[in-house]
């Protein structure tokens, strides 16, 4: 039963990789699947969403002061590329926090590079890690504006800025405003960031200077060239064998899109409330969130290995003479739990634990609190562990007294196994008779194993989707718990303590042919888990080693209780 279980992880294991590394590529868009921007020669990068079709509402006639929440017929808020819209490059407008390092073009207001201060792209380098680029072959940008019928200050507009350099400094809020003008109607785009988030809002102040009345609906969208990339379980490397691409949680379901052509997703056309849309990769993500209890109708459109996801939202009618205001957030940041939780509604699911996320959650929450009270991840992984056994004990109790009863009776099933050698039908029965003498189950020795499968794979994705243990580090060669040993000690530890475990256990079948391969399963464990994340091998090391604390004392006990009962 424990090579099968062994079997079927790396067997699971094995499945993801493949699919990730041979699953079906994006194709080049047909002429006939392409945007009109694409056929146009503008790309993905230059187009523009239309406002959201919906019926319109009835209503009073607004005071001259209000936003009206009129929502046009269908097809009254469009905005072609062509009408007005600025396509000069603008000035780049640089933004610092503590934790963030950012350009904005003033050409739409685009977020066209994000560094992450507070993170590496590889360990103990000193170039932050880097999300939002121009670079054309890792393009990856943040555009937002505002489309309608009219002049509208698209991602293609022109801004202006009142100064090139902000800096957070000793603050707590920075401000950074873009002023748009035209026709009498003022727009001032302000990016709103704080000390310590990765969350942005965004707000739209409009000023409508003319006598009529102004029509435009937000949107946000993320345009990025992804490339696959691959990763054997032999050159193992998280960032690539993780999900790249976009995602989408609707208000009640959390799903990731598929992007290729031809695909069901790449023409994706939905109206959402209470949801948001995200570009997801290893341990970091780029998100729009819209406002709360607002319909957005969220689209992806792809051509090639680029993909653009946009949320657009209902169009509101400012008229003359008066002011309104829009408002979104953005996420630009690693996936980190507390802050995600924070930003939108289930925000958390794109650090995605699985299937097991009911068992991942609890365990990541135990690890932190852990590492708050210890500061190091390892020493949490170790803790957990003792945590696990002491819950677990009872059944491992039970499990271990009846090892350990069946240790005593290894002289006797050695006879059993002499007098019925030439026949397995009767050393089957006889063995099975002794067994229900003695109230012995030899299953039970297995179940702590089976219940440790889920938890084992539960701690594999929290120590992979975790951004916390990112390059965190343990101790000596250990300096980072979220990759392989580099130097497979660990694998080695842990084989020699599943050895150990082998011996102080009795055999798991009276048949020799099955006990010689069961001494090849610390093997074959310890070659499985040498390319997988150090922590994990540090939490089935640490379990091991408390299992043979346990069944060493209870086969003293048993050993003791038997010559008593001897005597």
């Amino acid at each position: 039963m424990v090579l099968w279980a062994a079997l079927l992880i790396v067997l699971f294991l094995n499945y993801q990789a493949w699919t990730t590394d041979y699953g079906p590529r994006p194709q080049p868009a047909t002429p006939a699947a392409a945007s009109k921007s694409e056929r146009n020669g503008t790309g993905l990068t230059d187009e523009i969403p239309q406002a959201a079709p919906q019926p319109a509402a009835p209503q009073a006639k607004a005071p001259a002061a209000s936003v009206e929440n009129t929502v046009p017929a269908a097809g009254a808020a469009q905005a072609p590329a062509e009408q007005g819209a600025e396509t000069a490059s603008g000035e780049v407008v640089h933004v610092r926090t503590d934790v963030l390092d950012l350009d904005i073009s003033t050409k739409g207001g685009t977020i066209q590079r994000a560094d992450l201060l507070s993170y590496r792209q590889t360990k103990g380098e000193s170039t932050p890690f880097r999300l939002e680029n121009i670079d054309p072959s890792t393009l990856y940008e943040l555009q937002s504006g505002l489309t309608g019928p009219q002049a509208t200050p698209t991602h293609l507009a022109l801004y202006t800025a009142p100064k090139t350099n902000f800096d957070l400094g000793n603050g707590d809020e920075l401000r950074v405003p873009l002023t748009w003008s035209n026709d009498g109607i003022t727009v001032t785009k302000t990016y709103v960031l704080r000390r310590g988030q990765y969350r942005i809002a965004v707000e739209y102040a409009i000023q409508n200077h003319s006598d009529m009345a102004w029509q435009a609906a937000q949107y946000a969208q993320i345009v990025r060239n992804d490339p696959r990339t691959k990763s054997s379980m032999f050159n193992y490397s998280a960032e690539k064998s993780q999900f790249h691409g976009p995602a989408i949680y609707n208000g009640t379901k959390y799903r990731k899109l598929d992007f290729s052509a031809g695909s069901e997703d790449s023409h994706l056309s939905e109206q959402v409330a209470n949801g948001w849309i995200a570009a997801l990769q290893h341990h970091f993500v780029s998100a729009i969130i819209p406002p709360k209890d607002q319909q957005f109708r969220m689209t992806l459109s792809a051509a090639g290995d680029q993909y653009r996801l946009a949320a657009t939202g209902p169009v509101k009618t400012i008229p003359g003479g008066a002011s309104g205001t829009f408002e979104d957030t953005l996420y630009i940041g690693p996936k980190l739990q507390s802050q995600l939780e924070a930003a939108g509604p289930r925000l958390e699911l794109v650090a995605d634990y699985g299937v097991l996320t009911f068992l991942a959650k609890p365990l990541f929450w135990l690890l932190s609190k852990l590492e708050l009270v210890f500061g190091n991840w390892g020493i949490a992984i170790v803790l957990a562990t003792f945590v696990l056994k002491l819950i677990f004990y009872p059944l491992s109790e039970a499990s271990g007294r009846s090892m350990a009863k069946m240790k005593v009776l290894q002289p006797r099933l050695k006879n059993l196994q002499e007098t019925y050698k030439d026949d397995r039908e009767k050393l089957a029965k006889a063995t099975m008779e002794l067994y229900q003498r003695e109230k012995i189950n030899p299953v039970a020795g297995c179940l702590p194993m089976i219940i440790q499968i889920p938890v084992f794979l539960a701690f594999y994705w929290v120590l992979l989707e975790s951004v916390e243990m990112r390059q965190a580090p343990f101790f000596g060669w250990i300096q980072d718990l979220s990759a392989r040993d580099p130097y497979f000690i660990l694998p080695a530890i842990m084989a020699a303590a599943m050895f150990a475990q082998y011996k102080i256990n009795p055999p798991a079948s009276p048949d020799p042919t099955q006990a010689k391969i069961m001494m090849f399963v610390p093997l074959i464990m310890s070659v499985t888990l040498a390319f997988f994340p150090a922590g994990l091998v540090v939490y089935w090391t640490t379990n091991t080693l408390l299992t043979i604390l346990q069944q060493w004392n209870i086969n003293r006990r048993i050993a003791a209780a038997t010559q008593a009962k001897r005597a």
